[in-house]
């Protein structure tokens, strides 16, 4: 039997505390730590940041229509992020990359908002 996200696991934990606990110890290791971003990533970061809100809204609205499934979360999360610094590498090879950027930054920002008023839908019903 597939359990679906209004089930608990054995032992009365919801695994969405799982998430949100590991979401909770990121953010306080990332304020004690301040961690650096080198110098040949941060070109990267903020479309693989975009990348992974993508796969998080994406998640969410699988999530509330019950039809989440947690590999082909982590695998959509692992390979927009790559695909997205793949193309913006590409773009920097080709001497393109402001452009291909701001064009994936489009197409994913489409897809959160198209995610996000879905959720609204759901959540608020308007």
């Amino acid at each position: 039997m597939k359990q679906t996200h209004t089930q608990q696991k054995a032992g009365g934990i919801s695994p969405a505390i799982y998430g949100l606990a590991a979401l909770i110890v990121g953010i306080v290791l990332g304020v004690v730590f301040s961690p650096s971003v080198p110098d040949a990533v941060q070109p990267y970061l903020p479309i693989a940041v975009v990348a992974a809100l993508d796969a998080v809204f994406g998640g969410l609205r699988a999530y509330l229509d019950e039809i989440f499934d947690a590999k082909v979360f982590v695998v959509s999360f692992v390979f927009n992020v790559m695909v997205a610094a793949l193309i913006v590498w590409l773009g920097d090879q080709l001497g393109v990359g402001t452009q291909l950027s701001t064009a994936i930054i489009v197409v994913l920002g489409i897809r959160i908002f198209g995610n996000a008023a879905a959720l609204r839908r759901r959540l608020l019903g308007a």
